[in-house]
């Protein structure tokens, strides 16, 4: 889908590479400046899932002959990847002011945590600080338990990298209309506050308190995972009066006064005691098998390579093995364009390939 449109990552952590991953799965070519010697992060692998797809050229952005070819690799991009602290790009010589001078055009994707311009930009931080500030860790776990999130998902990626995605297309179609490029200021902070918009549409309802463990979607038994016999858990949100009405029925609970009551929040507590009970008596399979091909809305929790044996990902292959890694596949996916994992390239494969294009370019 975006064959022709090269993107020039600067290497960085987290969200930029899974950004810069996207848009290569989408058909981009990207070229990632991988630092020139530099280590590999601590704790991940020397060909990273992030960098499936992507062509790697090893630069010393210190250097001024890398630093050259860094700005020629500028001048033929549409869009550039940054994750550094605020200023950082600017004392290199490769802020948006430079590089728009020269490319006009360029989309100049800036991703932070706490955005380029804020009390906290210069200050460290991690997934789990952004959206504690931001107000989306807040309803991240039961009542009486810590505020915790899968890690990364609702930071780094839901409101770091795939706000910088939408961003760099917005950009890149306005570039196409305009001729002018844009710098993309994308804070993991103002996007994982974005995303509590659907929970913020309840509370005009009433529906959202901010006592975790009292909304409509934290706070009632038909909401939550339950412990199963066998230490596994099933996952239980029959919202619907029509699914909760199913789950009864297959619970056999079905003329039971109080479950009758699906949305009286008092009896939630005690309802949520019984149901724990009942799902106690049973391995979680058992679960699974009893509620299959069932609208009462109850699914399993697997892991990762559960969820890559299961029937769903037998028929949608979203989950697939490729070079020993188990990795998901592209999303999302286009009647038109069929795609395929492509391998993670090592630090710096490409430099002598990219470095060729480039003094190709240069004599034309």
């Amino acid at each position: 889908m975006l064959n022709g449109i090269r993107i020039v990552e600067i290497e960085g952590l987290g969200p930029g590479p899974f950004a810069a991953m996207l848009l290569a799965d989408l058909g981009a070519d990207v070229v990632t400046i991988h630092r020139k010697g530099g280590a590999v992060t601590p704790g991940m692998p020397d060909r990273s899932v992030l960098d499936r797809g992507k062509r790697s050229i090893a630069l010393d952005l210190k250097d001024p002959d890398d630093l050259e070819t860094a700005r020629r690799l500028i001048e033929t991009a549409d869009a550039l990847i940054e994750g550094f602290r605020p200023g950082v790009m600017e004392k290199l010589g490769l802020g948006p002011e430079a590089c728009h001078a020269l490319n006009p055009a360029l989309v100049y994707g800036r991703m932070t945590g706490w955005g380029q311009d804020s009390p906290l930009a210069d200050t460290a931080g991690h997934d789990l600080n952004y959206i504690a500030l931001s107000g989306a860790l807040w309803y991240g776990s039961p009542p009486g338990a810590e505020p915790m999130t899968p890690a990364t998902l609702v930071g780094d990626i839901g409101g770091g990298a795939m706000y910088l995605v939408t961003g760099i297309l917005a950009g890149l179609l306005n570039a196409r209309t305009t001729g002018t490029g844009t710098v993309v200021d994308a804070a993991i902070y103002d996007g994982s506050a974005h995303m509590m918009n659907l929970l913020m549409s309840l509370r005009q309802t009433g529906n959202l308190s901010d006592t975790r463990g009292q909304s409509l979607l934290d706070g009632p038994h038909w909401s939550r995972t339950y412990a199963c016999a066998d230490g596994g858990f099933v996952s239980v949100q029959c919202l619907e009066p029509k699914f909760y009405a199913q789950f009864l029925e297959i619970l056999g609970l079905s003329q039971d006064p109080a479950f009758q009551q699906q949305y009286d929040s008092t009896l939630w507590p005690d309802l949520t005691l019984r149901l724990a009970e009942i799902f106690a008596t049973k391995p979680r399979d058992h679960w699974a098998k009893l509620f299959e091909g069932s609208d009462a809305c109850v699914a399993p929790v697997l892991s990762p390579d559960e969820a890559a044996t299961h029937p769903m990902n037998t028929v949608r292959q979203t989950w697939r093995e490729t070079d020993g890694t188990l990795q998901a596949a592209a999303a999302p996916r286009f009647s038109t364009h069929q795609w395929q994992p492509k391998p993670s390239p090592a630090r710096g494969q490409h430099t002598t390939e990219i470095l060729t294009e480039l003094q190709a370019l240069k004599k034309t």
